[in-house]
Parts: structure tokens; sequence; C-alpha cells
């Protein structure tokens, strides 16, 4: 029996950090690692020319991104792994459903208004149209389960809108995609607790997964703690959420208690959270410096992916071809 099919994917934006890691990566590696699932995982650098990388940035960090996501334990032997533009089907299929998604449903999309601030110099077509070519990434794998974050229920809600409206014109094709919406932390930025972490902010928000302890050091001796005001501050929760997850229980422990008595000493929990995620991270870092050092194999675990995963959505299209009257 088939297993079920689970897809997600990343944009080439630069070094993994943490949030990335628990909000979205840990969760692929273990559902991966369940056996349950067959999975497609992709970079999503189509996705990424509505930024403003140029052409060798975009190399650079597509190429990096593969080695992290490898290095944090994407197996190509039993996952669909590849990179979005080196399957074509995506933008046919993005074309044919921007030939039915009305432009009303783009321009409520709070995605494109959040965007549209972030690069005001760059409001471009691609930043409208994204959760059309989303809707293919997705639809052309015909998978059963999407694992999302809460943020991306409107571009799912849009998705499952367009399988209606091509499925009303067409004939019953696609099928409605499910969420699996799981319990992910949500990692704040080290200098201001109240935004998510997020490179946009500024490298000193971040913790980089690649980054060695002194590094580490370095930004947690600066991140934000107490606050005026009584109570548990964000700053402080954002630090103990992060040693609950790479600490040991006895550690996350001790600081969660002294924190509540009010005898912490935050030099003391940076201590140890820069060591624990140096500990964590350490392997991934040496695997990830190997993958680098040798291009070669990582082009050839992408060409491999790739081949995987033209060879389904290639069936998908010439379905839909025929559907829509092109063949």
């Amino acid at each position: 029996m088939a297993k079920p099919v689970i897809f997600s994917g990343i944009q080439p934006t630069g070094n993994l950090h943490i949030g990335n890691y628990l909000g979205a990566v840990k969760n692929w590696v273990e559902l991966q690692n369940s056996g349950q699932y067959d999975c497609y995982f992709f970079i999503a650098d189509y996705h990424s020319l509505t930024g403003q990388d140029s052409a060798d940035e975009r190399r650079t960090k597509i190429q990096t991104l593969a080695a992290e996501l490898v290095a944090l334990g994407i197996d190509p032997e039993s996952t669909t792994f590849f990179v979005q533009s080196h399957v074509a089907e995506h933008t046919e299929l993005a074309w044919i459903f921007n030939s039915i998604t009305p432009i009303a449903e783009l321009q409520r999309m709070t995605q494109f208004k959040d965007k549209s601030v972030q690069q005001e110099k760059n409001i471009n077509a691609g930043l409208l149209t994204y959760p059309i070519l989303q809707a293919a990434d997705v639809l052309l794998y015909r998978p059963a389960l999407i694992p999302v974050g809460k943020d991306q229920e409107q571009h799912l809600e849009l998705t499952n809108d367009i399988v209606r409206l091509f499925n009303k014109r067409y004939g019953e094709y696609f099928q409605m995609i499910k969420p699996i919406f799981t319990e992910l932390p949500r990692v704040m930025s080290l200098l201001e607790p109240s935004k998510k972490m997020s490179k946009s902010l500024g490298a000193g928000h971040v913790i980089e997964l690649c980054e060695e302890p002194t590094q580490i050091e370095t930004k947690l001796k600066k991140a934000v703690t107490a606050t005026e005001g009584g109570g548990q501050a964000p700053g402080a929760a954002n630090l103990l959420l992060l040693l609950k997850q790479f600490g040991s229980a006895e550690a996350y422990n001790t600081f969660a208690k002294s924190e509540k008595d009010g005898t912490i000493r935050y030099g003391d929990l940076k201590q140890e959270l820069t060591r624990s995620i140096g500990d964590y991270f350490r392997d991934f870092r040496a695997r990830r410096a190997e993958l680098l050092a040798n291009p070669k194999q990582l082009h050839g675990i992408l060409e491999t992916g790739a081949r995987k995963a033209q060879k389904v959505a290639a069936a998908t299209m010439q379905t839909v071809r025929q559907l829509v009257g092109i063949r």
C-alpha cells in the first residue's frame, strides 16, 4: 500500500537559523524518519526571484541550503529532495492556475501586503502571484498532507480554492489539501523578543546553525532578558525555550525554577545555552563543511532528486494538459 505523500519547501535566504530549524526542518526530519510517509522536500528558488539577491548570491544560497538540509538529516535516499527550478512543470502548472484564479483573491493575501512594505522599491508581479506558484508546487505531487505553520493557513486556503476552481471548470482531478498543524516553538528575536526571529531584522537577532560557540556566545551576551514591569519577560522566556529545546532537562528545570523565584543569573543561563546550542549542532557543522567542500556530491544529490520529482510532475501535467485542452 502506498504511503501518504507529504510535501514542503523552503526558500534559499542564507544560512539557516534556529527559528528555521525549530519551525520547519526538525519537523521534516521527524516526519521522514517516522517511515509513515513518502516525503518531498524542495528548495524554492523560483520564489526567491521575487527578492533582491543577485544571481551569484542566489546560487551560493541554494548550494548552502542544500548542504545544510542534508547535514540536518534530510536523507536523499528515502526522501525526494530537489530544487524547484530543476522541474519545469512547476511554472507550467502555475500558469494554468494563473488563468483561473481571480485577482481579488491574490490582493487580499496578507503576505503580499507584508512583503510590499518590506521591499517597497521592488513590488513586482511575482509578489502578487507567489501563492499561485506555491499552489502549483504542492498540487503537482498530489500530497495528502502539508506540514505548515499557522502563518501559512491563508495560502493553504487559497490552494484549496484553486482546487475547487480547477475541478469545477475541467473536471474532478485535484484533491483538497489537508494541513498538519504541529505545535512548533515560536522562536523570537534575541534583541527584540516581541518579534519573530528573522534575518530581515539583522544579524544580531538570530543564531545561525553554522555559527561556532564563540559567535553564539557573543550574540547571547547581547540578548535581551529582564524588562521592567514584573512577571516573566519575553526575552527570558525565549532563552528558556531555547534551553528546553537544546539543553538537558536538568539544566532547563534548574534555570526555569530560579527564574520563577527570582534568583536566576542571566549570565549563567546564557553560558549554559551557549554550550548547549554549540554541542547540539557540532555534528551538523562538520557535515555541512564536508558537503560544501564537495559541490559535485551536492549536485549529484539534487540531480537525482529532480529526476525522481520530475517523473511524478510529468505524469500530473500530462493529465492536466489533456483536461484543459492543450494536448
